[in-house]
């Protein structure tokens, strides 16, 4: 099997990384391959709406039809046996780099049908993993909604879409340094000591389960 984490994080040791890097340990411990792609090191923009993936007889049908960073990677997810997403939340979403690469990868394969079908050829494991500021409570207040839609489009064309949450996150190493007043260092750290690691042992267990 082969197992692909993509990172849409600018960071690539910190939490997003970290949990898509246990994923892969979770998959290559059962004995997968697996591959990382950081977003970030790409060179790569948006659906630019050609609807090239949509002309009938066309070419590029059922494929994007740009030529750039991203198409190498598509091709990678077209014969992948599970793909795992990672993104931080900013500003209530997640990051552009992430989004850029949705639409890419999901507009390709959504036909313009009554029941909204898929042109993806199988059915693969696909994990979405979330890392934030917010807590477990606030996410479900004024985050959730507007990320589901997200999670129903990865299921319309994969066929499954399981999240894995990681709240109140450290986003500095040391708050000392930066004019963060809303944070409580001390729970920060409470958090990072307690959870966080329950969250690499939660994504090390979705590695394992997609190998299966």
């Amino acid at each position: 099997m082969h197992i692909l984490a993509i990172n849409g994080s600018p960071r690539k040791n910190n939490n997003t990384a970290i949990l898509l890097k246990k994923v892969l340990e979770g998959a290559a411990s059962k004995g997968a391959a697996t591959t990382m792609v950081n977003l970030y090191d790409l060179n790569y923009k948006g659906c630019i709406s050609c609807f090239a993936c949509k002309l009938i007889n066309g070419k590029s049908y059922g494929k994007c039809a740009l030529k750039d960073d991203l198409t190498p990677i598509m091709e990678t997810i077209a014969n992948a046996d599970a793909i795992v997403l990672g993104s931080p939340i900013y500003l209530h979403s997640i990051t552009s780099s992430m989004k850029a690469f949705l639409e890419r990868l999901i507009f390709q394969y959504l036909v313009y049908d009554q029941k909204h079908s898929t042109l993806f050829p199988k059915k693969i494991r696909v994990g979405l993993i979330y890392t934030m500021n917010a807590t477990h409570e606030q996410f479900a207040a004024s985050y959730e909604n507007e990320l589901k839609s997200i999670t129903l489009y990865l299921t319309k064309i994969f066929g499954s879409c399981e999240n894995l949450l990681s709240n109140d996150t450290y986003q500095f190493n040391d708050y000392s340094k930066y004019f963060a007043p809303i944070f409580d260092e001390r729970k920060k750290h409470a958090v990072r000591t307690k959870q966080f690691p329950q969250d690499c042992k939660n994504a090390f267990n979705m590695g394992v389960r997609f190998t299966t």
